[in-house]
């Protein structure tokens, strides 16, 4: 069994293949951490600390002795008013108005399968893949009860984590701090990797030392965000891609959250994750429960690389649904930098046509073809499409497309609305604004209230109508603005909103999942602002960025690739200078950088030469020829975009039969010197056939020195390297 429950030392320890989690309900009830590392077996309790630490209070109905206290012990779910000065993973407003919450070990469940959480993504998988833990605490004052979830799938080396609050007591209480995962570590000196960015420029890798203060990410924007992606990882100082301890928190949701590292006075440290706390504040009733979203956790002892392959295999095989979790992505042309707002129907036909000469297989129609959404002020929520401008009804164009041996797919962003549109005429009343004051524009676009189940109603029904009146395959949903009006008339406890609209919106995704199978849809914030395992239980792809400039990107996609599969990766190739930054470089390198996830174009194919649309069609018969190979082979990063002067990327088939790698020069220099990349992922003392060298390698030499690069003048060439194992 993956749980093992110890009734001689009451400890519960969980296993996967290669790691040890466990903890330990103390004589006074409280449950302790004791260890998460490396596999190994045996009580870790002689692990624990006590002594007099001045300062350090008793925690109530517990041992009168100075030696024992919650400030310093390794906690599972520590909580303020325990005596604990550290950052708690949770914080209630009882009834009567403190915030003491006391939670002891009440009883325990280990049952197979994986847990699921009501109206909230969460890693999935069958009876025989997993196992689940639940811990109930309880506060024997407020009788306020925690549920603790652990879900384990052992192959993959992860462990989820989720807590559900239940008012057990008479008077109202209201939870203002939720946070699933804490690891309390009692030695060691960590480094604290987060992705930081901003809009055309996301998940920037930063790697700092742990110190003796509380560093922090979080979203306050009622989205994950561009600023900080909702995934951290806590390494020891010298660990790397190939060596070192690690661990990795990612939280499945897509609102805001707080990620939290902390070195106490004591030199133990704190790692958690959950729900960020500002402007919440839920309201509990007797009976009613609330529920904390899911936060993936692993461990690797063998580096960076290891770790993220964890994650990733686990959501691209148990987050990621349905039949497009797998299956490569068709190539794409999207009309957005071909046309923006200034197309007919008859302009998509052509580019349509001419995309499709090159090998090109799906259309997607961007902003501007409903109601009078002539530019981004105006039209939107009219989910009505234009048929002056698309000549003719949605389906007859879609036809069209699809005559000429194309599928189609279309633009969205319903939970955003125009003041100057019909939907806000009828129903003001929809969007988030606070009575009395202006509300807060951007891209002069207001919220709609997704908290309420009216509104919620009312976009399945608009998606409906569309999805239904055309053979529609591909959904892209953008959402293009922050909340920053946190109000519903519907409610009194504006506390509960923001999470009450994350629910709105994936029963609004769920219903779509649900009775439309063979449509997939795309998720997109302004590229990648909502890039979350959260979204991609809904939305196996999501949009990596609005900047798709190829050396831009090879930041973006290393940082992406920490924790989520290519094949949720949207990149493609777009026009030159580029339209967000002006910078200038190869269509090769291009297509290259846009291969590392699903794959597609951004410009006008009537604008191209003859020479071009040879490339792009060699290209695209490239990418179907190793999609498999991107979209299902180990994933190995090669060499850092923030570092070296190349990047490189490698995708390894997983019996190490062949590989495939990709490199990109950042650097040009006078006289320069010549560069070798190092490959993973081949089998020790095999020979390898190298297709565009015609060379054949042992695999040893290439792991220890590396394939030699070309020396060429000029910037930014790029190389792909395809290596197949030869019999000996």
């Amino acid at each position: 069994m993956a749980i093992v429950y110890s009734r001689k030392d009451r400890t519960f320890t969980i296993h996967t293949e290669n790691t040890t989690y466990q903890m330990q309900v103390d004589p006074y009830g409280f449950l302790l951490h004791l260890y998460y590392g490396r596999r190994t077996r045996g009580c870790m309790e002689f692990l624990l600390n006590y002594g007099d630490r001045g300062f350090s209070g008793t925690p109530g109905n517990s041992t009168p002795s100075r030696q024992y206290s919650m400030d310093f012990l390794p906690q599972e779910l520590p909580t303020s008013g325990t005596g604990d000065y550290r950052s708690p993973a949770v914080i209630i407003e009882n009834s009567d108005g403190s915030d003491a919450c006391d939670f002891r070990f009440v009883k325990y469940e280990i049952r197979k399968g994986k847990y699921g959480l009501d109206g909230l993504p969460a890693v999935y998988a069958s009876q025989d893949e997993a196992e689940t833990l639940e811990i109930t605490l309880e506060d024997a004052v407020t009788h306020v009860r925690a549920r603790l979830l652990y879900g384990v799938l052992p192959e993959y080396d992860i462990i989820t984590r989720a807590l559900i609050l239940e008012n057990r007591g008479e008077g109202r209480i209201y939870v203002e701090k939720a946070q699933s995962a804490v690891l309390d570590f009692v030695s060691g000196d960590y480094d604290f990797i987060t992705f930081h960015g901003r809009h055309t420029m996301e998940r920037n890798f930063l790697r700092t030392p742990v110190a003796e203060t509380a560093q922090v990410i979080s979203s306050r924007r009622g989205m994950s965000s561009h600023q900080h992606n909702c995934a951290a990882i806590l390494c020891e100082h010298s660990a790397n891609e190939d060596s070192g301890k690690a661990y990795a928190l990612v939280h499945v949701y897509s609102g805001g959250f707080k990620c939290e590292a902390e070195k106490d006075q004591f030199n133990n440290t704190r790692f958690q994750m959950g729900l960020m706390d500002e402007k919440l504040r839920y309201p509990l009733d007797n009976g009613e429960s609330f529920t904390v979203p899911e936060v993936i956790m692993s461990y690797s002892s063998d580096g960076l690389t290891r770790l993220s392959q964890n994650i990733q295999d686990c959501i691209r095989e148990h987050i990621c649904r349905g039949k497009f979790k797998l299956t490569p992505r068709p190539v794409l042309v999207n009309s957005w930098e071909a046309s923006y707002f200034n197309f007919t129907g008859d302009v998509l036909v052509e580019l349509a046509e001419q995309a499709h000469q090159t090998g090109v297989e799906m259309l997607v129609m961007d902003d501007g073809w409903f109601g009078s959404r002539e530019n981004d002020r105006q039209g939107l929520g009219d989910w009505t499409p234009n048929e002056e401008k698309l000549g003719g009804t949605l389906g007859q164009l879609v036809q069209r497309i699809n005559d000429i041996g194309m599928k189609f797919g279309i633009w969205v962003e319903p939970e955003a609305v125009n003041e100057y549109s019909d939907l806000y005429r009828e129903h003001p009343d929809w969007a988030m604004k606070i009575p009395g004051r202006d509300p807060v524009r951007a891209r002069d676009q207001l919220i709609l209230d997704l908290s309420r189940k009216d509104v919620v109603d009312y976009l399945y029904e608009c998606m409906k109508n569309i999805l239904d009146s055309a053979n529609i395959e591909y959904v892209k949903w953008d959402y293009n603005r922050n909340i920053a009006d946190v109000f519903s008339l519907k409610t009194k406890d504006q506390g509960r909103v923001l999470y009450d609209y994350m629910l709105g919106l994936y029963d609004l995704l769920e219903r779509l999942n649900r009775n439309y199978p063979n449509v997939m849809i795309e998720g997109c914030s302004g590229g990648g602002g909502r890039f979350d395992a959260g979204m991609l239980y809904y939305t196996p792809q999501i949009w990596c960025s609005d900047n798709s400039d190829a050396i831009d990107r090879l930041r973006i996609q290393y940082g992406t690739s920490f924790f989520y599969p290519i094949s949720s990766v949207g990149s493609h190739v777009s026009v030159i200078p580029n339209e967000q930054n002006g910078r200038v470089t190869p269509l090769e390198t291009r297509a290259l950088v846009a291969m590392a996830g699903s794959f597609g174009y951004e410009f006008s194919f009537t604008k191209i030469s003859d020479e071009e649309r040879k490339k792009i069609g060699d290209q695209v018969n490239i990418y179907k020829k190793y999609a498999p190979l991107i979209h299902g082979g180990r994933y190995f990063r090669l060499t850092s975009p923030f570092e070296d002067p190349f990047t490189a990327w490698e995708f390894a088939a997983r019996d190490e039969s062949e590989a495939l790698v990709c490199v990109v020069m950042n650097e040009v220099h006078g006289n320069n010197p010549t560069r070798y990349v190092r490959i993973k992922g081949l089998e020790a003392g095999a020979m390898y056939y190298e297709e565009t060298t015609q060379g054949t390698y042992p695999a040893t030499v290439l792991a220890e020195v590396g394939l030699k690069l070309p020396v060429e003048m000029g910037e930014y060439h790029a190389y792909m390297y395809h290596l197949v194992k030869v019999s000996n």
